[in-house]
């Protein structure tokens, strides 16, 4: 009877021995597909990223070269008006420069 007893001891450790590779090949097969899920998962999130960066600088080059030619006109049209304005300025000065000139030339120091 102390054989069989020993027989059937051994068998159980024989099977719990096995019932526990089970649990860690199990365990293990669990972690590496979760590795692989997270490692699909990032990638994906990280093409999300690259895309929405390539896009917002796509949107800053567009805008930026199609602001050039309003920045071109806008100041085109500042120049413009400043000469204008000096252009103003000088006819309204011309006669009083002249007559000053006029006055210091004409005018004898001793």
């Amino acid at each position: 009877m102390a054989s069989n007893r020993g027989q059937g001891g051994i068998q159980q450790l024989l099977a719990a021995e096995q019932e526990a590779q089970r649990i860690v090949n199990a365990a293990k097969n669990e972690k590496s597909a979760r590795l692989k899920q997270a490692k699909e998962e990032a990638e994906k999130e990280i093409a999300e990223y690259r895309a929405k960066l390539e896009s917002e600088f796509q949107k800053k080059v567009s805008d930026s070269s199609g602001d050039s030619g309003a920045n071109v006109k806008r100041l085109d049209q500042e120049t413009e008006e400043k000469i204008h304005h000096l252009k103003e300025e000088a006819a309204r000065i011309s006669e009083d420069v002249v007559a000053m000139l006029l006055k210091y030339v004409t005018s004898v120091k001793k």
